[in-house]
């Protein structure tokens, strides 16, 4: 991760949602702890379904069927419901997952090392590359013409805000240098969104006491 490690958002974006906020939080020197706190799944707050209805209309303003590929925050919230229980990955993903249904917002989280060039949240021309797995097996796919995504240098690093992450910058228990994007629309409170960036850099800290952390709102310039 470099100082010039600085995301943005496309004035195309602000434009057509300028309810729009990003936490962008980074991590440096992190060192994944062996195992994690067990706890119970956090309460949603009481804006969850609203959130969660302002990112389907906002997956439809942009192309997308909310049926098909639903915000992050939606699915995990989904499988809360249907289980019980938030799925065990591993104690960095267990961490932020529980703070999306903590405060209702997605979460992303992806190794910062494996970025070329710094993140950019735009619309796709459709010529873009996607890496992931289907099948089992890694096939490199295409976002639609129009739609929302964060990209770098070589290509997508996740489809529809925050529905699908590629497999090049996923994190691993290998991950040292880290970024976080914490997405939020109305009626989100600003001021919850700033408190879930707090909450995540606290469970950074608790983890691993060395790590070097900071946080930037993603807003519009004035």
């Amino acid at each position: 991760m470099t100082a010039l490690f600085q995301p943005s958002v496309s004035a195309e974006i602000w434009r057509r949602r300028p309810d729009y906020r990003a936490l962008s939080v980074t991590a440096r020197g992190f060192v994944a702890p062996a195992e994690a706190r067990i706890e119970p799944a956090p309460a949603a707050p009481a804006w969850m379904e609203a959130h969660v209805e302002a990112w389907r209309v906002a997956f439809r303003e942009f192309g997308a069927n909310p049926k098909k590929t639903s915000s992050s925050v939606e699915a995990l919230w989904k499988r809360l419901q249907k289980d019980g229980a938030l799925p065990r990955i591993d104690p960095l993903v267990d961490l932020y997952n529980a703070l999306s249904i903590r405060f209702g917002a997605p979460f992303g989280g992806e190794d910062a090392d494996r970025y070329a060039g710094p993140p950019r949240l735009g619309l796709a021309d459709g010529a873009e590359s996607f890496d992931t797995m289907r099948n089992g097996e890694p096939v490199i796919e295409h976002p639609e013409k129009g739609e929302v995504i964060w990209r770098d240098d070589q290509g997508v690093t996740c489809r529809r805000w925050n529905w699908r992450q590629c497999k090049r910058t996923a994190l691993t228990p290998a991950s040292r240098n880290l970024w976080f994007v914490i997405d939020r629309l109305s009626p989100m409170p600003i001021e919850e969104l700033l408190a879930a960036g707090d909450a995540l850099v606290r469970g950074l800290r608790e983890a691993c006491p060395g790590v070097e952390t900071s946080i930037t709102l993603l807003e519009p310039s004035e």
